[in-house]
């Protein structure tokens, strides 16, 4: 009898150990959340979409070549090069308090209602209260493929220049 009472006991122990792991364990929905993969050639010139990844709007836009041509040198650092196109990728929340700016076509440019703030085609800041240009999320490219979510050799390198956070 108190054989049998261990042995039922340990199934239990064992049943209770599985399920509660389980609960610990991110959901599917979590995980996939993740990582954010991207066709880059699918995005036009001067056109802003506005992706998703982790709940945070992105912004990809591929930048026209008189943009390429006429942009300085810290606007080239923020360039993100798939395929010999250049992108401006941001997580589209101003650095100031977090709102979602809009983006003017004509202008090539981005504006903050809430503040007044300003960011330029590459995300940089030109006019405050911004304290700093668009944050770019972590990267990797994968051919013509942009992975969101996992920090690639061309993302590291940009954050250790101080580039993005």
């Amino acid at each position: 009898m108190g054989k049998a009472f261990g042995a039922v006991a340990g199934v239990g122990a064992i049943g209770s150990l599985v399920a509660m792991k389980k609960t610990w364990d991110p959901l599917p929905s979590v995980k996939a959340a993740g990582f954010t993969t991207l066709d880059m050639s699918i995005y036009e010139e001067n056109v802003l979409v506005t992706e998703k990844w982790r709940g945070k709007p992105i912004f990809v836009m591929k930048k026209t070549e008189a943009m390429v041509a006429k942009a300085t040198e810290s606007q080239k650092a923020r360039d993100i090069v798939i395929s010999g196109s250049h992108y401006m990728i941001a997580i589209g929340l101003c650095t100031h308090l977090g709102c979602i700016p809009a983006y003017n076509a004509a202008e090539e440019g981005f504006a903050c209602a809430c503040h007044g703030g300003q960011f330029d085609w590459s995300g940089e800041v030109t006019k405050v209260p911004p304290p700093r240009g668009f944050d770019i999320p972590p990267f990797k490219i994968d051919g013509n493929m942009l992975v969101l979510g996992e920090a690639g050799p061309e993302y590291t390198k940009m954050k250790e220049t101080g580039i993005t956070l």
